[in-house]
């Protein structure tokens, strides 16, 4: 589902990063960690598209994103890569359930409204989705991210530090339904994070040193 070969990335040719090969199917988890300055969350970047890699390729399905235009690259990471990140950035004036029909609107044109309803009520948020996301708790608003990055069933999962602001029992929690999840939607997880809480919970493990 995601290979990396030779992935290099450099910083004004200043800082210089050079990544382990990645090669990850549907529906399996990677816990990427590391110290602070090694490359992770530039790491993830680069798996995103978010970013443009020095060298290497990053193949996701059958497709090199390093190959694309930016305009193809935008379309393609829309409807293939889910991305959580450790901050949620929502539309404030919209409800729980609009942003998440709002990323299948912007993705795909169309607005896959039982779609969003079906994954809000599996992640245990029928009850909040006319709510703005301000009034949830950082827990619930995960929860929404996560739903968000499903929405259009992505090969790819991206999670950044998605537990970092979380209590021991919400960290858990997050964390196990992005496995469940991952392998109910067969997309590959990539988690990348500091916490050491996870460890303990994935064994699929690359560290950034």
């Amino acid at each position: 589902m995601i290979q990396t070969k030779n992935l290099a990335f450099s910083y004004n040719g200043k800082v210089n990063f050079n990544f382990p090969d990645i090669s990850l199917d549907s529906g399996q988890v990677l816990l990427i960690t590391g110290g602070s300055g090694k490359g992770k969350t530039t790491l993830l970047h680069l798996l995103g598209g978010l970013l443009k890699a020095q060298s290497g390729s990053i193949r996701i399905g059958d497709i090199n994103i390093e190959s694309l235009s930016n305009k193809k690259l935008d379309k393609f990471r829309g409807k293939n890569i889910g991305l959580i990140l450790q901050q949620s950035h929502f539309v404030e004036a919209f409800s729980v359930f609009e942003n998440v029909v709002l990323s299948s609107w912007l993705a795909t044109g169309q607005k896959a409204e039982e779609k969003a309803k079906s994954l809000l009520a599996e992640l245990g948020l029928s009850d909040q989705i006319h709510k703005l996301t301000s009034r949830l708790s950082i827990g619930q608003q995960q929860r929404v991210s996560i739903a968000r990055a499903l929405v259009n069933e992505p090969q790819l999962l991206l999670a950044d530090e998605p537990t970092s602001s979380l209590d021991d029992e919400n960290a858990y929690k997050v964390a196990d339904l992005l496995s469940q999840l991952s392998k109910e939607y067969g997309a590959a997880l990539i988690i990348v994070t500091h916490d050491q809480r996870l460890k303990d919970r994935f064994s699929n493990q690359i560290t950034l040193v």
